[in-house]
């Protein structure tokens, strides 16, 4: 089991480089049809993954169980990307990111409905709250790069996304996350040449600009390698709901990345819409947030 202090780092280095996603994925299709760039970042992560996995002498089973697990995992990856992609054409990097904080509402429906788990009252009334600002976004106008069409890709991706937690730790094959997340990246790659006679005639014909390369390269290493390995080494050893609790913290990062390095204007309407959506996700996980500090102020005292 890693120690406390080796979850927190994790934690935080998933926190960061996800919060610097979005503006990659967004420069990344600058220079690139979409779905090319997502299909050259497996394509590049692949044998980077494969080649990394043999430095570290880890054991890339290919069970039934472990294969079961990596498509479970690549459902998050590919299937959730495909989405997210797809809206860049009509959202901006923070709002991308200010969508996928709904991914612990999405994570808390699946439980209730998929599993049988119970939500508190406190929680429902985050998740309403949570929607409200959600139709406060919406209602912004096309013209702050907020698209409707967007806004219900993002949903299906975050939905993605949150499904394929609850199946990883369904499948629960046990497997080392280095090797989850190459397995993820594996069957992500056969899901990429699936999508090659679709997307053939939107073959690249030159090089891409240098700014549109780096922030290819930034998907391929940050967020499709070690954001990877740092996903499945949460998703093995902390719940479902506190892992997704990583993506309430990254929207507002990514807001003000965005605003700083790609200019993305933000309306009042929009920052009062991240505001109360915020404000909706602090109800949802207010019971835990306050469980945990009692926990850690007991803790301290026995100490």
């Amino acid at each position: 089991m890693p120690s406390k202090v080796n979850m927190i780092v994790t934690y935080a280095m998933l926190v960061l480089i996800w919060s610097t996603t979005p503006l990659a994925i967004v420069w990344s299709v600058s220079d690139l049809h979409l779905m090319w760039a997502l299909v050259l970042r497996f394509f590049f992560a692949l044998p980077l993954a494969l080649a990394l996995i043999w430095i570290l002498n880890v054991h890339l089973p290919l069970s039934r169980l472990a294969l079961h697990s990596y498509l479970a995992g690549a459902t998050g990856f590919i299937g959730s990307q495909i989405f997210t992609y797809i809206a860049t054409s009509y959202l901006s990097s923070g709002i991308i990111a200010l969508m996928f904080g709904l991914a612990p509402i999405m994570a808390g429906l699946i439980g209730r409905f998929g599993f049988q788990q119970q939500l508190n009252r406190l929680q429902w009334m985050g998740m309403l709250v949570a929607v409200a600002g959600l139709a406060v976004i919406c209602f912004s106008g096309e013209n702050q790069h907020v698209n409707p069409i967007g806004i219900g890709l993002m949903l299906i991706s975050v939905f993605t996304y949150a499904l394929s937690i609850f199946w990883v730790k369904k499948v629960n094959a046990r497997v080392e996350p280095m090797a989850q997340a190459t397995g993820s990246i594996l069957v992500s790659s056969v899901g990429a040449l699936a999508l090659l006679p679709f997307i053939w005639q939107y073959a690249p014909d030159h090089i891409p600009s240098t700014k549109s390369l780096i922030a290819l390269m930034y998907t391929v290493v940050m967020a499709s390698l070690i954001a990877m390995f740092c996903y499945f080494k949460l998703v093995q050893n902390i719940q479902a709901t506190t892992l997704s609790l990583t993506t309430v913290m990254t929207p507002m990062l990514a807001l003000l990345v965005g605003a700083a390095f790609n200019h993305e204007r933000l309306s009042i309407m929009v920052l009062l819409g991240a505001a109360i959506l915020l404000c909706g996700l602090f109800l949802y996980f207010y019971r835990d947030l306050k469980a945990s500090r009692e926990l850690a102020h007991k803790l301290k005292s026995s100490a």
